[in-house]
């Protein structure tokens, strides 16, 4: 991106200033370089949205931003219904409620190496990954609307889980607005043997230990420390998310016509949040939401019965399980005046400050913890949020390393089998059933996540915890 069409407020946030037909500014969080580094899309995505009727306050960019479908990945934007806020299918992504969700295990490094290779071995036996992958669990229609109505709450009603872990989630396990009614029987049906699956794409099953602290009490309040284990999931709806996303495509593209609302581009499509497509899209939106977290659910018992047929001494507990393409309804503070808000998060954490009732009692005098995965052969980082992003961001920070390079190029830059014997030799095991997707998903088609963490903690979007490493990960 040309850093001159920006106007530097620090090192770590850049303003685009609002001109023509920008209602706000855009605000873009990340150093210099990760800056450079963006494709021009980025900006003018930026500025797209930041045009939208009823946007408040900023249309906002993370450090990990990268051209996406209408947002860019790694964007943030807060709509509010009484100005004639609008609701986007861009703004939220195709993979509804796609999140990492991380479990402790009660076990160090030097515990867990002796059975590392059985263990993953055992995971990718039970946990069903890839493109395609179904699991044990079948549904009928009516069965469907259970979970989408009912989220990880459904599956801990069917005995997948304990019972403590749902105060451990984002929005209790379950969103009560989702309407599985707005839901095509397409979508439907292609999740009826998908609950439980990780998927493909950039889905990830991965055994990380903690290699560095960075804030003591935040640490000892996760109940984290050096050489723990942990094992982070990062998956979504699955197919059901994508078709919601698709089907709506076309609701909204006629709802921008029939209510005559101004779009750049036609990937921005929407629809007024008050209006009824705006409001079935929202419910749709919610049931996709509870998919994703009955997903997450089932497969955190499926890990518990093979970490614990290996390892029974192990005990998997609940760190925390929050999203990263979602459009939620939350209160927030805006030129002075608190407003109900539609804060659309596309490739973006939530991360609320201390404080926030939203946060598990636990947490809340630190913060909320937020995952920030890197690449298979990179750290990961925990993080918790911060009043300043909470205030400036609408409590938001970046979700990963963000793409640098298209899977198309990737495949045609490494060689899957190459990738895994490249990461064996530095003693990181990967059990993958495609060669492509590694290859896709290969660590040098990734930014930095080091400068993109230490981007959102120098911004003060986030504030770093830890750095935890890779031991084994399975590939979706």
């Amino acid at each position: 991106m040309e850093i001159k069409s920006l106007k530097k407020i620090n090192d770590f946030l850049w303003e685009l200033p609002p001109l023509g037909e920008m209602r706000v500014p855009g605000l873009i969080f990340a150093s210099q370089k990760l800056v450079e580094e963006m494709d021009e899309k980025v900006r003018e995505q930026v500025t797209n949205v930041a045009c939208l009727p009823g946007i408040v306050h900023a249309s906002i960019a993370m450090p990990d931003a990268h051209w996406g479908y209408g947002f860019p990945i790694g964007g943030v934007a807060a709509f509010d219904p009484e100005e004639g806020g609008i609701i986007s299918a861009g703004g939220v992504g195709f993979d509804i409620s796609c999140g990492v969700r991380t479990l402790t295990t009660g076990l160090t490094k030097d515990e867990i190496m002796p059975s590392l290779e059985r263990l993953i071995a055992k995971i990718f036996q039970v946990v069903p990954a890839g493109v395609g992958s179904e699991g044990k669990i079948r549904l009928t229609p009516a069965q469907i609307d259970d979970v989408l109505a009912g989220g990880a709450k459904w599956a801990l009603d069917k005995g997948y889980g304990l019972p403590e872990d749902l105060g451990y989630i984002e929005e209790g396990g379950y969103v009560t607005w989702a309407d599985p009614k707005q839901v095509s029987d397409l979508a439907k049906k292609r999740q009826f043997r998908e609950v439980g699956t990780l998927g493909s794409g950039n889905h990830y099953l991965e055994i990380q230990h903690v290699f560095e602290i960075y804030d003591a009490e935040a640490a000892e309040a996760l109940g984290i420390k050096k050489d723990d284990i942990l094992i982070a999931i990062h998956c979504g709806s699955r197919a059901l998310g994508h078709q919601i996303g698709t089907d709506y495509l076309v609701t909204l593209a006629q709802a921008s016509k029939k209510y005559n609302i101004p779009i750049r581009e036609r990937e921005l499509v929407c629809a007024p949040i008050n209006s009824p497509e705006g409001k079935r899209y929202f419910g749709a939106v919610g049931a996709g939401i509870n998919c994703a977290l009955a997903n997450r659910q089932v497969i955190s018992h499926l890990t518990r019965e093979a970490v614990y047929e290996i390892i029974p001494q192990a005990k998997l507990e609940m760190l925390f399980d929050v999203s990263h393409n979602t459009c939620k309804v939350e209160e927030h503070v805006v030129d002075g005046k608190k407003r109900r808000l539609y804060v659309h998060r596309k490739g973006s954490t939530r991360a609320f400050g201390p404080g926030r009732p939203e946060i598990p009692p636990g947490f809340r005098s630190i913060g909320q913890p937020v995952f920030i995965g890197g690449t298979m052969g990179t750290c990961s980082f925990i993080l918790v949020g911060t009043e300043f992003g909470t205030e400036q961001a609408f409590g938001s920070a970046c979700h990963g390393a963000g793409r640098s390079m298209s899977r198309k190029r990737a495949t045609k830059t490494w060689r899957g089998d190459t990738v895994i014997k490249d990461l064996s030799a530095k003693g990181i095991i990967i059990r993958t059933r495609s060669y492509r997707g590694v290859a896709e998903e290969a660590p040098g088609a990734y930014k930095d996540v080091v400068e993109v963490v230490n981007a959102a903690h120098q911004a003060g979007l986030a504030k770093k915890v830890a750095m935890v490493k890779p031991l084994a990960c399975v590939k979706g």
